[in-house]
């Protein structure tokens, strides 16, 4: 199977695998007329699939390797970027991005989690997997502190599986720092959208996904724990990610039924990985429709309403038998 196709995609590798054939034979007429029915037959059966993914099947598409970056989005979505380094405490972790930069010609500040790029092993390497370190979430709210202090809004991207569990994370207050983000970030005096465009996992994710809007990608997953973890300590047996999965409702869907998030951001057919131009066009149209709308709200009435937001959440009404 083709390495960039999922493993439920298995009638595409075969016809991916015939397009590789065709293309090793001399150029003619006939062999780009099958080539383009082939792609045309690739187009269609893949809409097939993701209507009707399971949650394990979203968590893979989420987990994808070519799923596009922040940094991916910056490039495409945003101009002047400028990038900030350091925690001005301990060191500066390559796993969170942040900087400052301009979108639709107005200034903005962009944090968000790199988990590296594509099949670049050191890039990951270098970025540590996504898995931020308490310097990151230190550096992230440095950051909004600055955006808060000239009335920029923060546009956050989450992509990560968790905070990184190591034992200098814990040695150097990991806990500590997502819990300090939370707190500053519910008060923070400035339009914040978060935008949940790969894997939101755990506390890793949610310390620096306080805000006033949370959008979220059509196939990315948000939960409190990946499902190996959730099957481990609940079955402990992780082989029954699948059935996990499921239980954690994890799913953009799920989450925008239980007011966790606001809004779905389409993806293009077979996902983001599959088209980051489109991908970006379509969370353009959603970013600008919502970051305008915060920004015409007063700051009280916004402060109140992100911790009116989060306050609700868990309120699960309950039907008597």
């Amino acid at each position: 199977m083709p390495s960039d196709t999922l493993e439920f995609e298995e009638p595409i590798a075969v016809l991916l695998k015939e397009i590789e054939a065709l293309s090793m034979m001399p150029q003619t007429d006939q062999r780009q007329q099958s080539i383009d029915g082939l792609y045309r037959r690739i187009e269609s059966i893949r809409g097939e699939i993701y209507k009707h993914l399971t949650p394990w099947q979203r968590v893979l598409v989420a987990r994808h390797s070519n799923r596009p970056s922040v940094l991916d989005y910056v490039n495409r979505l945003f101009t002047e970027f400028t990038e900030i380094a350091g925690d001005r405490r301990f060191a500066d972790d390559h796993a969170i991005v942040a900087g400052f930069a301009r979108y639709k010609d107005e200034p903005v500040l962009i944090v968000g989690h790199h988990k590296g790029s594509g099949g670049d092993t050191k890039q990951k390497v270098f970025r540590n997997f996504g898995y931020a370190k308490p310097e990151g979430y230190r550096k992230a709210l440095r950051a909004m502190k600055l955006a808060e202090k000239f009335q920029r809004p923060v546009i956050a991207f989450i992509d990560t599986p968790a905070a990184y569990p190591g034992v200098e994370s814990e040695e150097r207050g990991i806990s500590e720092a997502i819990a300090f983000n939370l707190r500053e970030m519910a008060a923070l005096d400035t339009p914040i959208v978060v935008v949940v465009h790969g894997e939101g996992g755990s506390g890793g994710a949610l310390g620096i996904a306080i805000g006033d809007r949370i959008l979220m990608h059509e196939f990315s997953i948000y939960s409190v724990i990946p499902p190996e973890g959730c099957a481990a300590i609940l079955w402990r047996d992780s082989a029954r990610k699948v059935e996990a999965a499921k239980a954690l409702k994890l799913t953009a869907p799920d989450l925008l039924g239980f007011g966790i998030i606001d809004e779905i951001v389409p993806e293009p057919i077979g996902g983001a990985h599959t088209n980051h131009e489109l991908a970006a066009a379509l969370l353009d149209t959603a970013l600008e429709r919502t970051l305008a709308s915060v920004s015409a709200m007063d700051p009280v009435t916004r402060l109140e309403t992100r911790y009116q937001k989060f306050r609700a959440m868990g309120s699960v009404g309950i039907t008597e038998p």
